[in-house]
């Protein structure tokens, strides 16, 4: 069987970047409320105040940079496709810092800050700018109908499908920097451990689906991923 590595990370893998997390006890959601600027009708309420929560933390993602975690991830995944495995790596995170970092083999699942789209056409564009209800969409025209391309509470996370056919035949699992509290993310590791695959969690404590992982690494994703992603490789190939 070709190895299969599928990689899960969430908001603790870019804490060190200086981005925030959400679900911790100081987390961003402990500071504002989710259902105000994270819902599809907190936007219709209130498009003004969502644009300018949104407009924040894009200048605060253009500021920050990749750390060592998100370097060794794009490393191993090099490694790994060279030595003639299928790579996957899939985030919860908006941000671009994988990308900036040098992985190819990427899903966002939640969506990506640094791109806009139009709630009345679809149409997706880059953007490192504010955003407003005063601007046109490129496309159709409409006028304040653009928003962060992003997934807000009770809308469907994407590429799931492509996920799900992965999860279904990966033999190495791993969720990094994740609470396990999310769904449908929640559940990854265990449709990965009923495939049969070598699970790691690696965070800085016991996630709320801990009991679906072989093995666990706790401790700041600086610390464990670099030290876990060259380990993991020479396991999976060394037939």
């Amino acid at each position: 069987m070709t190895p299969s590595l599928l990689i899960l990370t969430g908001a603790g893998i870019s804490a060190e970047s200086g981005l925030g997390t959400f679900r911790d006890t100081d987390g961003i959601w402990s500071q504002f409320d989710w259902q105000k600027l994270a819902t599809p009708e907190g936007f219709a309420e209130d498009p003004v105040m969502v644009h300018a929560f949104y407009n924040a933390r894009r200048k605060g993602l253009l500021d920050a940079q990749p750390n060592a975690a998100h370097t060794a991830l794009a490393t191993l995944e090099a490694a790994w496709v060279r030595s003639g495995g299928e790579f996957l790596l899939v985030t919860q995170n908006i941000d671009d810092l994988h990308a900036r970092a040098g992985s190819e083999r990427l899903i966002h699942m939640h969506g990506e800050l640094l791109r806009a789209r139009c709630a009345a056409c679809g149409d997706l564009t880059a953007c490192t700018a504010d955003l407003s209800i005063a601007m046109s969409c490129q496309a159709c025209g409409r006028e304040g109908r653009l928003r962060p391309h992003v997934v807000w509470f009770g809308e469907m996370p994407m590429g799931m499908e492509e996920i799900f056919e992965r999860l279904s035949r990966t033999t190495h699992f791993a969720a990094i920097g994740t609470s396990g509290a999310v769904w449908p993310a929640a559940g990854f590791a265990e449709e990965a451990a009923r495939a049969g695959a070598e699970t790691w969690e690696l965070s800085l404590e016991a996630g709320e689906s801990g009991h679906n992982f072989h093995h666990t690494l706790y401790g700041k994703a600086t610390a464990t991923v670099p030290d876990w992603c060259e380990t993991v490789i020479a396991r999976a190939f060394a037939a």
